[in-house]
């Protein structure tokens, strides 16, 4: 007996993941950055949003709304690479919107197909693209180079920030190498319980756990100078709400997206990802009041639409060769 057809998702639910996705991600920035300008101390303030995000899964699972992951140990020593390069992804993007523009942190992270196609040729196995995708790499790279270009100054570069940026897009190339075959596997047993949703959660865990050492090692010795500091300039409330609600969007944002690529496939998430970086550009401008000058609108746009090329022409499988008579 054949198994039933997987029942396609409703134009209606796919509408409302895309809503929640785009609005959960651009609260998020608004929310981080603001926080990040309260408390010098960003690998806390990236630490805490990951607890949030913890404390809704375990809310989850301890009321049934979701079943708990049934994972070995061995699965869980299989997360710990795909955690690790998920907690520097995420801190990194946290440190580059906390030491410079939310707008060129978006920039930067623009460029993360071009650290995703060196390491699949770096990292075996090997993954090739078509000769299209790594041609769209030029207008990328070339576009944050133009982004970079002040009108007057040259190249004018927040080293910090393009540093950290670069940081979490090597971070998320990594991650997306290891984990694929991992988080695979994983869900294709249904006796682990391992659904988008729960893998996400397990890596949010990972996650937390190897962001802790930065924090002591990095931010300990001064985080409670720098927490009193924050609350006499801004408020304890202000902080709170800012930090909690980061992580609440962060948390949240992750899983409608999970929830979004797992119904209709990397393609579409892909080139919907890249839109999104248009909206978080122009939100941030508009509540920070960061400037965007005629070369950042130009090469952000190049490098935003290179990406779109980019995530089209990656996912088209090559033409079966003809066997030869």
């Amino acid at each position: 007996m054949a198994a039933p057809a997987k029942k396609e998702p409703s134009a209606a639910k796919l509408a409302f993941l895309v809503v929640a996705w785009y609005a959960g991600n651009t609260f998020y920035n608004v929310f981080n950055k603001k926080a990040t300008n309260m408390i010098h101390a960003h690998w806390f303030v990236a630490c805490a949003q990951l607890v949030v995000g913890i404390v809704w899964s375990v809310f989850m699972w301890g009321t049934g709304l979701r079943k708990m992951p049934n994972l070995t140990s061995a699965d869980i020593a299989s997360c710990i690479p795909i955690g690790m390069c998920a907690c520097l992804a995420h801190a990194g993007s946290v440190l580059a919107s906390a030491v410079g523009a939310v707008s060129f942190a978006q920039i930067v992270k623009a460029c993360e197909p071009a650290f995703a196609a060196v390491i699949g040729l770096l990292i075996p196995p090997m993954d090739i693209k078509p000769l299209l995708a790594y041609a769209m790499l030029i207008p990328i790279v070339g576009g944050v180079g133009l982004a970079c270009v002040k009108e007057g100054k040259g190249v004018d570069i927040n080293v910090q920030a393009f540093a950290y940026a670069s940081m979490a897009n090597v971070a998320a190339a990594l991650k997306g190498k290891l984990g694929s075959g991992v988080t695979k596997s994983l869900k294709q047993d249904p006796e682990k319980n391992m659904d988008s949703a729960n893998v996400y959660a397990v890596m949010n865990i990972i996650s937390f756990c190897c962001t802790v050492p930065f924090v002591v090692v990095n931010e300990l010795p001064t985080l409670d100078v720098e927490w009193n500091k924050a609350v006499e300039a801004h408020g304890l409330q202000p902080l709170l709400i800012n930090i909690l609600m980061s992580g609440f969007f962060f948390y949240i944002y992750n899983e409608f997206a999970f929830a979004f690529t797992a119904a209709v496939g990397a393609v579409t998430s892909s080139v919907l990802n890249t839109a999104k970086r248009v909206i978080i550009i122009v939100v941030s401008t508009i509540v920070f009041q960061e400037p965007m000058e005629r070369n950042t609108v130009l090469g952000s746009a190049i490098a935003i639409g290179g990406t779109f090329g980019y995530s089209l022409a990656a996912k088209k499988k090559a033409a079966p060769k003809t066997k030869e008579a």
